[in-house]
């Protein structure tokens, strides 16, 4: 048998049963991954305050480390809070909603002139009548509300690896087989914790800006629940495509949904496409630089990946463990082709 083709077919059934165990230990993985990546934000964030002009060299580490600590640890407190005090008000509020995206329907059917069966009374009785957006948005609330409940076990591990990196460079050096065989894995290590950890803390950075500014306009123009729509729009930032793509919509519908008429959906479905455009294709850009150096079809893979694997938590995980994978996959000879396909330019 050739020897690539074997090493193929091995590789594939290694593949497939790390990703049946991934998929039937999603539940406990999906909060050790976030605690992971916590960290990193954590580590990276430490490093950009460290860079601050004049305040940050003068700053002992150790000072640096609780400011970063802090700082994130307030942000995940307010990203639960704003999203548990909306909860009950958005779901009261629901019924009433649920009457007006009715009605705003209603005019585009006569608008477009549809009069003839089925007529819109009818699709109403048989289909949307039959829909409670109350009972939807509660149990999409409800689901949200269960995946906040694990914030408090992913800050303990996070806690946990926060103490255990002091002692893994001596853990690394006893396992190793030689001192160079340590030194490599210490710089993959490195490599992927430069990477990743200034890719998330930069995201961070991107996503607290939009959900601001898209705080702003929700809120100049009265949109309801504008705290509750900026901290989905920050955390909307982390899921690639797609999250740019909900984080307008989301608040369309529920614009059209509190007013029901053109002239005030329009004005903040195009202020926060504008606000999308130009920090997705100017302010990202220039601020995250190549970090990753991912392909653009390959994060699209692995988002359906992960997403089938592990749900929407998937979603938020796909890119940087794909950027972990890659940066690992180049280590080795027989793994450096899917290193260079995960890759932009054909340099991992």
């Amino acid at each position: 048998m050739n020897h690539r083709f074997q090493t193929f077919v091995y590789g594939t059934a290694i593949a497939l049963m790390i990703g049946w165990i991934c998929f039937i230990g999603r539940d406990v993985f999906v909060p050790i991954m976030f605690s992971v990546f916590v960290v990193y934000v954590i580590l990276g964030l430490a490093r950009l305050i460290a860079k601050i002009p004049l305040v940050g060299p003068r700053l002992p580490p150790f000072v640096i480390s609780i400011l970063s600590v802090l700082i994130i640890a307030f942000g995940l407190f307010m990203v639960v809070y704003t999203i548990l005090a909306n909860k009950d008000s958005v779901i009261a509020q629901a019924p009433r909603y649920q009457e007006s995206l009715l009605a705003a329907v209603q005019q585009v059917a006569v608008f477009f002139h549809v009069e003839a069966e089925p007529t819109w009374t009818t699709l109403r009785r048989d289909f949307l009548a039959q829909v409670s957006l109350q009972r939807l948005v509660g149990s999409a609330l409800s689901s949200v509300s269960s995946i906040f409940a694990s914030v408090v076990i992913v800050a303990l591990y996070a806690c946990f690896l926060l103490v255990e990196r002091t002692h893994l460079d001596a853990k690394i050096s006893s396992i190793a087989s030689s001192p160079l065989h340590a030194q490599r894995i210490k710089q993959v290590i490195a490599d992927i914790n430069s990477r990743v950890g200034a890719y998330l803390a930069l995201k961070t950075f991107l996503g607290v800006l939009l959900g601001v500014l898209s705080y702003a306009v929700m809120r100049f123009t009265g949109l309801e629940f504008a705290p509750f729509w900026a901290v989905m729009i920050v955390l909307l930032n982390f899921v690639p495509y797609i999250g740019s793509f909900l984080s307008v919509l989301l608040p369309g519908a529920m614009a059209i949904a509190q007013f029901g008429d053109a002239s005030h959906v329009v004005p903040i479905l195009l202020w926060l496409t504008v606000i999308q455009f130009v920090i997705g294709n100017f302010i990202d850009p220039y601020v995250m630089g190549n970090s990753l150096n991912l392909s653009p079809f390959a994060i699209l893979v692995s988002l359906a990946v992960w997403v089938a694997l592990w749900g929407v938590p998937g979603a938020f995980l796909a890119v940087p463990i794909t950027a972990m994978l890659t940066i690992i996959f180049s280590e080795f000879p027989g793994t450096r082709p899917f290193a260079v396909l995960l890759s932009r330019n054909g340099q991992p």
